[in-house]
């Protein structure tokens, strides 16, 4: 009988449970590497062999230490991120101890904006302007040339964090000024007034095995900065949109992702509201968050937690992996941070409420009809009443990462 694969899992937030209890009903050993603020959350202690806290996961070089003195008594087989901040570092881990799996250098595309940027225009996927903050004279032409207003954006933070939206050069400057040594970590680019769409796809070995586009209600730039109820859905299939996003998303992933490279993958397109341009806005090798992974496994069967582990579990034995059969019901999510603890959901009970969240201070629902046009129309109804009933709002954070 062969030895269990041992893997160690790193998380700065409480996700990838359904991950976790996959790679132990697999025969896997699992440890979990996270901050101390997460001790005695929800995780499935029941799959977990142990539990490593630290103060924060911000510092690379501290988690190396970390997973090194870890390392003293376990011999690591597999070594899997399960948020994005930790995509580097696990990338960076691997190096350290030899290991393979997707280098930091393979890694960047997918944590660094700037860098997927340049790739994907250099593969000639359509983009929103932009340019790095290097060189003084660089930055001006560019201001010069595109117009306002445009987006101050980190290079490496997750999603909308620490964008700044700027009016004029001025501004830009003031950031700038603010920023200091920091400001080469920021690129500028040109905000496009669009709907915002996010497809979430497996890939094994290269191949794109599996693919689902969905629209967001509010731009997730809008929620996050303005507050509001955080709303996204499935697309048909069949849809022109769905179509073409599932061809544009192919495209990024053989643009960006190693040779055969296997993994969930996450990412997020504009269609502008002007001229209907479709363009690439950003991709991460990961689950997308705020629960779109339990919309998809409610919309189709097929959960990416639960996948990406039998991916992982597969490659690692040299193995084939195929993606069970997958239904095509349609879904949608609605969450927002409420005012009170513990929400009162009971009045939605509508039969296309299949899952309510569980989680102190946040509302949120998932709907799944055969019908697509009755999750729109309950989604509408359903973010009007949660503002209404639930809604709160908490300013936007910024992480100070240190990379």
């Amino acid at each position: 009988m062969s030895k269990p694969i041992t893997v160690l899992c790193l998380s700065s937030a409480v996700k990838g449970q359904r991950l976790i209890q996959e790679l132990k009903r697999l025969g896997c050993r699992v440890f979990l590497l996270t901050e101390e603020r997460w001790r005695d959350d929800e995780w499935p202690y029941e799959s977990l062999e142990g539990i490593h806290y630290m103060h924060s996961l911000a510092n690379r070089q501290h988690v190396i230490n970390a997973a090194s003195y870890m390392a003293r008594g376990l011999q690591f087989d597999l070594i899997i991120p399960l948020d994005e901040y930790e995509v580097q570092t696990a990338s960076a881990l691997r190096e350290h101890f030899v290991m393979p799996g997707m280098t930091a250098s393979e890694a960047q595309p997918f944590n660094d904006k700037l860098a997927m940027r340049v790739r994907a225009k250099a593969a000639g996927i359509p983009v929103p302007e932009f340019t790095p903050v290097f060189n003084y004279d660089v930055l001006r032409a560019w201001m010069a040339r595109v117009p306002p207003p445009w987006l101050l954006k980190p290079r490496h933070e997750a999603g909308a964090m620490g964008i700044k939206r700027c009016e004029d050069a001025e501004q830009v400057w003031r950031w700038l000024d603010q920023l200091g040594d920091e400001q080469s970590r920021r690129l500028l680019e040109q905000f496009v007034p669009s709907d915002v769409f996010h497809v979430d796809a497996l890939v094994w070995q290269g191949e794109v095995v599996f693919t689902i586009a969905s629209a967001y209600g509010k731009p997730p730039l809008s929620v996050s900065h303005g507050g509001g109820v955080f709303t996204t859905r499935t697309l048909p299939a069949e849809c022109d949109e769905a179509q073409v996003l599932t061809a544009l998303n192919a495209q990024v992933i053989h643009a960006l992702a190693p040779p055969r490279f296997s993994g969930a993958v996450h990412a997020e397109y504009l269609r502008t509201l002007e001229d209907r341009r479709w363009l690439f806005l950003e991709v991460a090798v990961r689950v997308g968050g705020a629960n779109i992974a339990d919309m998809i496994e409610h919309a189709t069967g097929i959960n990416p937690w639960v996948e990406w582990a039998r991916m992982e579990v597969a490659r690692f034995h040299g193995e084939d992996y195929t993606l069970p059969a997958a239904r095509r019901n349609h879904a949608g999510i609605l969450i927002c941070l409420a005012r009170q603890e513990h929400p009162d959901l009971s009045g939605y009970n509508d039969p296309e409420v299949v899952w309510r969240l569980k989680k102190r201070y946040h509302a949120g629902l998932i709907l799944v009809s055969p019908d697509a046009g009755r999750v729109q129309a309950l989604l509408d109804s359903y973010a009007q009443r949660f503002a209404a009933d639930f809604l709160a709002r908490a300013e936007p954070w910024e992480t100070g990462r240190v990379v």
